[in-house]
């Protein structure tokens, strides 16, 4: 692939990185990107990674804009209200940057259709609020080897993991959670509160770490980190960082290792 000149005037900022240059731009613009989950991390998570030039992208939200998503979901205003997140986030996409590709899926995803709606992806940005959906996510992305990013957040805190559960060695989400949560059983904003500003901060990390992550084997903006867990502290603030070790019973990974 090659970028036309009006591409490469738009992605100026990035080529001129040493860490990015023409080569990472161009693997950019060649990637396919599924967000699941268009909320308070997918909305910001969406605008960088639509921003740094990714060149597809696939959106999977079942839900519909409320006002109260106003506060921290920052793709959508107040004339969305009532209208799905799947189609509102495209409709932002195409006011943007209409040279993007973007697929779009108002399905509720499940185990069972949890494959086709990742199908074809270089990576996947998992966004969403509960364990069983986060769980169907991330066995998907082990049985198709697509590697995943989760990220979360809640109150004043956040975390964004790095997960490449085929590969061997590596964990993944399953390892860190375990079996326990399958059920929709997790607390939610709704319930907790949460800061705007701290969705925004975890899903723009979360999308410096997708662009990380592709980019890996072209650039040198450094190594995916896989099976390490960021921890972001608004009240300090602050981050750390931890390892998580594969669980060598885990029925998602082990058995692929």
């Amino acid at each position: 692939m090659t970028l036309s000149s009006a591409r490469l005037d738009r992605f100026a900022r990035h080529i001129v990185l040493p860490e990015v240059g023409g080569a990472g731009q161009v693997r950019l613009a060649e990637s396919r990107v599924a967000i699941i989950g268009l909320g308070g991390i997918g909305s910001p998570a969406l605008q960088y990674l639509a921003a740094s030039g990714i060149g597809r992208l696939a959106l999977v939200d079942d839900d519909i804009v409320d006002v109260s998503n106003l506060q921290r979901q920052t793709i959508f205003t107040t004339r969305d209200v009532g209208y799905g997140k799947a189609v509102s986030a495209r409709r932002w996409l195409a006011n943007f940057d209409d040279a993007l590709q973007v697929d779009v899926s108002d399905a509720r995803i499940t185990p069972e259709n949890a494959a086709s709606l990742i199908a074809g992806a270089d990576l996947v940005l998992d966004g969403t609020d509960n364990f069983a959906t986060r769980l169907a996510v991330s066995d998907a992305c082990v049985a198709a080897g697509i590697p995943l990013l989760s990220a979360a957040v809640g109150r004043f805190q956040g975390q964004v993991g790095a997960w490449a559960g085929h590969l061997p060695q590596e964990a993944c989400y399953r390892c860190f959670v375990g079996d326990a949560f399958d059920a929709e059983d997790c607390d939610t904003c709704a319930d907790d509160g949460m800061l705007g500003a701290m969705a925004g901060w975890v899903g723009s990390f979360a999308a410096m770490q997708a662009v990380k992550v592709l980019l890996a084997g072209v650039s040198t903006l450094g190594a995916p980190g896989w099976s390490r867990l960021h921890i972001l502290d608004g009240l300090e603030p602050g981050m750390r960082t931890i390892r998580i070790a594969p669980d060598p019973a885990c029925k998602a990974c082990a058995a692929s290792d």
